[in-house]
């Protein structure tokens, strides 16, 4: 005879989990069985779930009621009570809470140096623009959700008016061979070595990712993220090596899609769990690199990094290949990442940049600014009080909440035809005018980089939401 949930009910049954696993069993295995003894073996299992849990076929069921309880070791840690001394860069341009999350994150016991680049304003935990140097830790707020964030920028062999000239193609390829938003790729198959790099295979939460990342591979995030063409005005004797001129150039902003997301979500909430930070500073809870939950995340970051590099090459190839233009040089550069780097003379700690550009002696970069502004072509000139670092931006001057009250999509158009830009997609959270002046932000960082060229966007490329 059938045992149906109202049977099970009766003698206590309650909870749907417990129903529905019960029936699976019994379906599965007590097929011979009476209901009067399958029914009495289940109370009996109720009342003393322990005897049951060496039992092959009724274990899951017998755990269900009694859970084995998890130790999970932790350490409660307090802050210093003044925070450690780091340098601010821009200081009259950076509002007050960015301020106080920095000063909070220079509390923590593991931190040991910090500096503030002009672009920074408030975020979650670390402040963005915010850099922040630990002993032997990692801590994935620190690091941000969207890991790896990068710029990346192809000069072409052509020069800037070709933008006139190819206008109709280059929007309809960038329509075409971009994707941006949260979920989805690209229609067309993409195919790169990082999908096949063994880490996928290490953790369970990499191989569940590994699906995502296929699908999502060589497309952008929202937001900020964009996929320009633009000019680029190179200097004499830039960092390219390239002739002083004008020319065509195609620059990308954008990260490691869900896959990133996932893994900064996963080991901020560990973190959490094993390292106890008084609640306003929740957010900068670490994972001890010698332990195996740091060793992971640090492996996964790594990964993470690499396939926002793999996006943007697969952007700029598609790109490169619909339109026919002939690549001459390429720079790019993450943020949001943490290294291991040398931040005084035989002293290595990990140097978390949220929203912050490496900026070692010798090493090129990428600054955008606005939709609407120029961006710059930079060389690191190795400062140690930034930890050899820049701002990754102009910064906002506004939230997105803000912007959106505040500016409506017919200014934001009639300012960027004034300006000679065409938008695709976009919307006015990202309107220029909700941006700092990078007129301001350059000259606060001159000791940080030194300028070889100057990037002016034409046709931009962003997510409609």
């Amino acid at each position: 005879m059938e045992i149906r949930t109202k049977d099970l009910s009766k003698i206590g049954y309650t909870n749907n989990v417990a129903r529905s696993k019960a029936i699976n069993i019994i379906n599965r295995h007590c097929k011979h069985d009476s209901k009067e003894a399958i029914l009495s073996l289940l109370s009996d299992l109720l009342e003393y779930p322990e005897k049951y849990k060496d039992n092959d076929v009724w274990r899951q069921l017998a755990e269900h009621f009694s859970p084995a309880v998890e130790e999970k070791n932790f350490t409660t840690y307090d802050l210093a009570d003044e925070p450690g001394v780091f340098r601010i860069y821009g200081k009259k341009y950076i509002d007050p809470l960015a301020r106080q999350q920095m000063e909070l994150a220079m509390r923590l016991p593991v931190a040991v140096a910090g500096a503030l680049m002009p672009d920074a304003h408030a975020g979650y935990g670390l402040p963005i623009g915010g850099v922040l140097a630990v002993e032997n830790a990692v801590i994935p707020y620190a690091v941000g959700v969207d890991i790896g964030c990068r710029m990346n920028m192809t000069v072409f062999d052509a020069k800037a008016e070709s933008l006139k000239r190819y206008a109709h193609q280059i929007r309809e390829a960038l329509k075409e061979y971009t994707h941006f938003g949260m979920n989805g790729g690209l229609p067309f198959a993409q195919e790169h070595e990082v999908l096949d790099r063994k880490e996928f295979r290490q953790t369970p939460l990499l191989r569940m990712l590994q699906g995502k990342a296929v699908r999502q591979l060589g497309s952008s995030g929202g937001g900020n993220h964009f996929v320009e063409f633009g000019e680029m005005e190179l200097a004499e004797d830039n960092v390219l090596n390239l002739p002083e001129g004008n020319y065509l150039a195609l620059l990308s902003h954008s990260g490691s899609r869900g896959m990133g997301a996932d893994i900064a979500r996963q080991y901020s909430d560990i973190a959490r769990e094993v390292c106890k930070l008084p609640r306003e500073a929740q957010h900068f809870a670490w994972l001890d690199l010698d332990s195996e939950a740091g060793q992971e995340y640090w492996m996964s970051m790594n990964l993470a990094g690499d396939y926002a590099r793999a996006c943007h090459e697969q952007i700029h190839h598609n790109l490169s290949k619909a339109l026919g233009f002939k690549p001459l040089a390429n720079v790019n550069n993450h943020h949001n990442f943490a290294w291991r780097e040398e931040i005084s003379p035989n002293r290595y700690a990990i140097v978390h940049r949220k929203g912050a550009t490496p900026a070692g002696k010798g090493q090129p970069g990428l600054i955008p600014g606005s939709m609407a502004t120029p961006g710059y072509l930079v060389c690191g000139r190795g400062a140690i009080e930034s930890l050899s670092s820049a701002s990754h931006g102009a910064g906002r001057a506004m939230s997105r909440q803000k912007a959106k009250e505040q500016f409506t999509q017919s200014a934001m158009k009639k300012l960027l035809s004034q300006a000679g830009v065409t938008l695709i997609g976009g919307s006015v959270e990202e309107m220029p005018l909700a941006y700092k002046d990078m007129e301001r932000v350059m000259p606060a960082q001159e000791s940080l980089v030194d300028i070889h060229g100057r990037f002016i966007p034409r046709i931009v490329r962003m997510t409609k939401e």
